[in-house]
């Protein structure tokens, strides 16, 4: 296991954040960060929630990214799916810097689901786990979140149908990905200007919202 002290940890978050541009966090933000993080390594010692081991690399290539995104999603967002949620990336991190939405936190993995609902319960956030595929939900969300599924392009065919009409699709992906991305979402979608992400040249944030057809009417 790859120890960090609390105080160090604390550094990491402060410099990532920085190197990338984007907004400092509050005290309440940072502590929730810094015991994600904590959490996140202990049960990456014993399970597979990450590729990614140090501390570091999960700060500026997880933390980092997923802080963007949540900075970018639209304002008027209340319900959120994170579909395949894993470690919890997006959607821990979206609900830590964003409280007004309430997340669910979609994983089919036993043992990831578990993390997940440790995580919910240490960090005292407004989400929910949901464990199981999440195509068998029984509702529509404002907006679904989608990063580093597996079978992207089918997770992505599944993720559309749980956007309720005038909501949004949020995909973290990469520039070479993204013609197969709206592909996939099928044509009810129109789509913004790709969003850049910290933690690599390609990676990019990329937003459809649902076509309201009672809009047109």
């Amino acid at each position: 296991m790859n120890y960090i002290t609390r105080s160090e940890s604390i550094t990491c978050i402060k410099t990532a954040l920085a190197d990338a541009n984007l907004q400092a966090l509050d005290q309440t933000q940072l502590g929730k960060f810094e015991a994600y993080l904590s959490l996140l390594l202990r049960w990456n010692a014993r399970t597979n929630l990450t590729a990614v081991r140090e501390p570091s690399a999960i700060v500026g290539r997880h933390f980092a990214e997923c802080i963007a995104c949540a900075g970018v999603l639209p304002q008027d967002i209340s319900t959120l799916l994170d579909f395949g949620s894993g470690a919890g990336f997006p959607g821990i991190p979206i609900a830590l810097c964003r409280p007004e939405i309430s997340v669910t936190l979609a994983e089919s993995q036993g043992k990831k689901a578990a993390f997940l609902s440790e995580a919910v319960r240490v960090l005292g956030i407004a989400a929910r786990v949901h464990s199981g595929r999440a195509e068998a939900l029984q509702q529509d969300f404002d907006c679904v979140t989608l990063r580093a599924v597996d079978r992207m392009e089918a997770a992505i065919s599944a993720a559309a149908r749980l956007v309720r009409r005038g909501g949004w699709l949020a995909v973290l992906t990469t520039d070479p990905e993204l013609v197969n991305v709206k592909t996939s979402a099928g044509d009810e979608f129109g789509w913004r200007q790709p969003t850049r992400l910290p933690g690599g040249e390609n990676r990019v944030l990329v937003l459809g919202q649902r076509v309201d057809s009672t809009l047109s009417n």
